[in-house]
């Protein structure tokens, strides 16, 4: 099962410069859930937005740099190749950047995202869900507190 998972803006905003827009920890905790023991598929611009690789995670980089060889990692040239590299009998993630997530929506049996009630400026966007093909199988609302700066909510899509 492929499932893409992102924190998107009202706008489908996902980011500008190369970082994230917002600091939601409830959102972090969320993702490390989900992708910890698994697969994590992403474009190289989003691997090297990370201090250090994610713990606990099979890292699956898609580039078309050659000779690009991050200790620890499996590097591909496609998207294609990065999901034949996968185990095909587990959940595996899609994290990112904007490039790959366009890429593979038309792959995804899920998509878990985080949607931030705020728009925001970025030069990086979510592809848009398209509602004919994806319908909510749950969602959860999470207002802005002291640590949020947000109201966001998590939903989950799968395929229709």
């Amino acid at each position: 099962m492929i499932t893409l998972i992102a924190a998107v803006a009202e706008n489908n905003a996902l980011g500008k410069d190369n970082q994230l827009l917002w600091h939601l920890p409830d959102d972090f905790k969320r993702f490390k859930n989900l992708t910890s023991g698994h697969y994590i598929i992403m474009g190289r611009k989003t691997f090297e937005s990370f201090p250090k690789p994610l713990p606990n995670r099979t890292h699956v980089i898609v580039t078309r740099q050659k000779d690009y060889t991050p200790e620890g990692c499996i590097v591909v040239n496609s998207l294609t190749e990065a999901v034949s590299v996968c185990p095909k009998d587990e959940e595996v993630f899609v994290i990112g950047g904007g490039e790959i997530y366009h890429q593979a929506i038309g792959l995804a049996d899920k998509i878990d995202v985080t949607k931030v009630h705020h728009h925001f400026d970025a030069d990086t966007y979510f592809p848009e869900i398209d509602p004919k093909l994806w319908k909510v199988v749950s969602e959860e609302f999470h207002p802005k507190d002291e640590k949020h700066d947000f109201d966001f909510t998590f939903t989950t899509y799968e395929r229709a």
